[in-house]
């Protein structure tokens, strides 16, 4: 009986602890990457601005209309 508590309790901390690890890595990080102050090639302006309510920040979005991919750049 106490060698089948102990088996329980470690799959449930094992099944926890790759829960983390694939929210770590699978985790949304688009919109807080460092995409740096040069805009590439085919990226148009948009009207969309992200405005943190912390820091006051600006953040421009700009769009490529042929893949689709979003970019982010910091307002001065």
């Amino acid at each position: 009986m106490k060698s089948f508590v102990i088996g329980f309790y470690g799959v449930q901390i094992l099944v926890f602890l790759a829960c983390l690890l694939l929210g770590y890595f699978i985790y949304d990080k688009r919109f807080n990457r460092n995409h740096g102050d040069s805009i590439p090639n085919g990226f148009e302006r948009t009207n969309e601005v992200n405005i943190d309510p912390v820091t006051g920040e600006r953040t421009r979005v700009y769009y490529n209309h042929d893949t689709g991919e979003r970019f982010y750049k910091k307002e001065k």
